[in-house]
């Protein structure tokens, strides 16, 4: 009987916890739409306010609902045992200082006190996820300032062995003991002041413990009542063995070498206009089709480098037509699926890459400088940037050992000896490891049979990497 009565209410908590949950997210959601809603109406009546003002209310709010849904998505993924980390050269000094000034600005606004103590060996450069890096350090200052209503926040930063402690402390309200575990669960922002004190739907925590435990290390956490918080976010966080030449300088203006096909399907018509007004100024062949249907003619009329598909259309789906695309272009063509209903890719995510389905995701609303990197890697672009004295190159170059592996699959697919072109491609897999992402588009090319797209990204590729052997020579 016991036992009966701790399970059920166990059963209630949960419930109460869910119900809570619910309730916070309607508000979340309801606040940003309200101003949406609102400042689309005042300017379709034309009222004298602002265009610039109104939009940046307006984007401001649609980011606020893109990150809300982005976190829901990534718990998610991270349950489903399908969340994939990024492997970036990341500049950590630079991360930090903006993550700093970014909340220096905030607690001053709130009439807190802000300081960022950085270790003097903290390296330049690490490899981490840029973004998840970024969304946890973002969460614990957000709740650090959110709940201290008087006093400082501070920001402190130690390195040691390839291991980054990184502690936000704060003299707000403090934490319970009972309460010290509850706040890492999803749905659940504890029981004391802090569920009360200010809006939130209690997924930040859950979420940034999540996401440092996926990354290698944890979160934990120091607080009293009354007397203030200490986050301590621990993770490793190695050096490159190589350094980037340079950063690139806001948003691409164009691309070197031979004008790529982009073929965008979406029935919504304001989604094929933002496709065009994002990706014609840069050079692209592109074509649009408003259906299933249309985007399978405008393929085999005129065979595209990557499609941007819609998942949620009318008649054929982004999925079915997926499939006939795949069916009849093989792995050759890039496919890269585009949502605004986060839900739609979950579950569908792992399945589809592993089944070769498709090659990533777009999310809506688009991100420019995350889709160009998309794009950028997919299609192995060297990107020119308005002011740069030359193009930024794509990190897909490879070591000098592969040309000697390319030359040999050049004169092999001249011959069309498949046998020895599978065999020489396990070899460019086994010496040159960097390789690796153009083997699996070769391969699969090979396996289906398709000699000419074989031939076409082999001789990208090998354009590619002449100019900057040549630019070496030269130095």
């Amino acid at each position: 009987m016991a036992a009966l009565a701790q399970a059920r209410d166990v059963a209630v908590a949960a419930n109460q916890a869910k119900t809570r949950f619910l309730m916070g997210l309607s508000h979340e959601i309801r606040t940003p739409l309200n101003a949406i809603h609102g400042y689309a109406q005042l300017l379709e009546r034309g009222a004298a306010i602002s265009p610039t003002e109104a939009g940046r209310i307006i984007r401001r709010s649609s980011e606020h609902l893109a990150d809300l849904v982005e976190g829901l998505l990534d718990i998610s993924r991270i349950e489903s045992g399908v969340l994939k980390l990024n492997r970036d050269t990341v500049a950590l000094r630079s991360l930090l200082e903006q993550v700093a000034a970014m909340f220096r600005i905030e607690a001053g606004n709130k009439g807190l006190d802000f300081a960022y103590n950085a270790a003097p060996n903290l390296p330049a450069w690490v490899l981490a996820d840029e973004r998840r890096l970024r969304q946890v350090l973002i969460n614990l200052l957000s709740n650090a300032i959110k709940y201290t209503e008087r006093g400082s926040v501070v920001l402190t930063v130690r390195y040691r062995s390839m291991v980054a402690e990184i502690e936000v402390a704060d003299t707000g309200i403090g934490v319970a003991p009972e309460d010290l575990d509850r706040i890492f669960l999803p749905f659940d922002r504890g029981g004391g002041r802090a569920a009360g004190v200010a809006p939130g739907i209690g997924l930040g925590l859950a979420l940034s413990r999540m996401l440092s435990q996926v990354m290698g290390g944890d979160i934990s956490v120091k607080s009293a009542p009354g007397q203030g918080s200490r986050f301590i976010l621990k993770l490793l966080l190695p050096q490159p063995n190589t350094l980037p030449d340079s950063e690139a300088r806001g948003l691409p203006i164009g691309y070197e070498g031979q004008r790529r096909t982009i073929l965008a399907v979406d029935d919504d018509p304001g989604q094929l206009a933002l496709w065009q007004e994002l990706l014609r100024p840069l050079g692209f062949n592109l074509f649009v089709a408003g259906s299933g249907g249309a985007a399978l003619s405008l393929a085999d009329l005129g065979r595209p480098d990557l499609v941007l598909l819609d998942v949620s259309m009318p008649g054929l789906n982004g999925w079915e037509v997926a499939q006939r695309l795949r069916d009849r272009f093989g792995r050759g063509l890039i496919i890269l699926m585009a949502s605004g209903n986060a839900a739609e890719l979950v579950g569908a995510e792992g399945r589809g890459l592993e089944g070769g389905l498709h090659d990533g995701f777009v999310l809506k609303p688009v991100d420019q400088a995350l889709l160009f990197d998309l794009l950028g890697r997919h299609l192995g672009l060297v990107w020119r940037y308005e002011g740069a004295e030359r193009a930024a190159r794509p990190a897909s170059l490879l070591p000098e050992a592969a040309r000697a592996h390319l030359a040999e699959l050049a004169r092999l697919a001249r011959t069309g000896h498949v046998r020895g072109l599978s065999a020489a491609l396990a070899a460019l897999d086994a010496a040159v490891p960097d390789a690796q992402p153009l083997v699996q588009r070769l391969s699969a090319a090979l396996d289906a049979f398709d000699l000419a797209q074989f031939q076409k990204l082999l001789n990208e590729k090998l354009l590619d990497e002449e100019p900057a052997d040549q630019g070496e020579k030269g130095r």
